[in-house]
């Protein structure tokens, strides 16, 4: 039987997940055959399973779908939208503990799922946390959408006291994503926080002052960054033109942006802010940038 694997965020499965309204959450993940390569195009069966309390935790919800992987092997699916096999997502109460998300894939397309990989969602998106948890509402007086340390607020933590801004403006409508030459930088990072770590390798690497990640670092204090996907998906939710949370383009969003999570050296990830696509594009494409900052 031919052998596959996914990459997780700890080298097995490349996956990112985000709020995308308060009853579903976007999944992504890059699947690839024994011989490192892509399945391109292929139909994959899925069951995901969401955990509670821990990796072997009891599943509180369970669906089934059956998604088809692009032409660079990235599967995207909506989950809380597949065939249900358990419990309610619109009733998790994902204030009561940490959750993992379980996949089982079957390559073939069907239910002999033979691939598995378990991930901890390290933060649970505010659009779901606010629906579930009283605690959320803040007690500093924060909202996203609001101005605040020269940017806009597009995510709070459970808190309500911490989180994301982006700055009021874009740095650059035409920036390529490498500084001239290819190679892999080994930012990986795809989740909320990530992006400044991956902004950090990618300037160390590959240096210069043009590039979409060199132009955030040099933005403002220094402590601005180019956001990871994860991070790029919420500013497009929270305060674009995803509109999520009823708020509308407050952040004044152009049609796409650059993320800092690379695929390999020749391919990073980008996203469509005006359908909320994402997927990677060669690094000699130019796109527009916008810094974020955590506070």
């Amino acid at each position: 039987m031919k052998k596959l694997y996914t990459i997780l965020a700890a080298l097995l499965l490349t996956a990112i997940t985000f709020a995308q309204t308060p009853e579903k959450m976007s999944y992504q993940a890059v699947v690839r055959g024994s011989g490192d390569n892509l399945l391109s195009n292929q139909v994959v069966g899925m069951q995901i399973s969401i955990l509670q309390g821990s990796a072997s935790g009891a599943a509180v919800y369970e669906e089934t779908q059956t998604p088809t992987t692009n032409i660079n092997g990235l599967v995207t699916l909506e989950i809380g939208t597949g065939s249900v096999v358990s419990g309610d997502f619109t009733t998790i109460d994902w204030s009561a503990d940490s959750y993992f998300i379980k996949t089982e894939t079957d390559p073939t397309g069907g239910t002999s799922y033979t691939i598995t990989g378990t991930s901890q969602l390290l933060s649970v998106p505010y659009a779901l946390h606010a629906k579930t948890a009283e605690s959320v509402t803040s007690t500093c007086g924060l909202s996203i959408g609001e101005t605040y340390q020269g940017g806009i607020i597009f995510y709070l933590d459970a808190s309500g006291c911490h989180g994301l801004i982006a700055a009021p403006g874009d740095q650059s409508t035409s920036a390529a994503w490498w500084n001239g030459s290819y190679m892999d930088t080994r930012a990986y990072g795809s989740g909320l926080f990530e992006g400044k770590y991956n902004t950090k390798m990618i300037n160390l690497q590959q240096g210069g002052t043009t590039s979409a990640a060199a132009i955030c670092a040099n933005y403002g204090d220094l402590k601005w960054y180019l956001p990871s996907i994860e991070e790029l998906n919420l500013m497009y939710e929270n305060i674009g033109l995803g509109n999520a949370l009823g708020l509308g383009n407050v952040g004044n969003l152009g049609n796409g942006y650059w993320s800092s999570t690379e695929y390999d050296n020749g391919y990073a990830g980008k996203q469509n802010f005006n359908n909320g696509n994402q997927n990677y594009f060669i690094k000699t494409n130019t796109s527009n940038v916008r810094a974020v900052r955590a506070f």
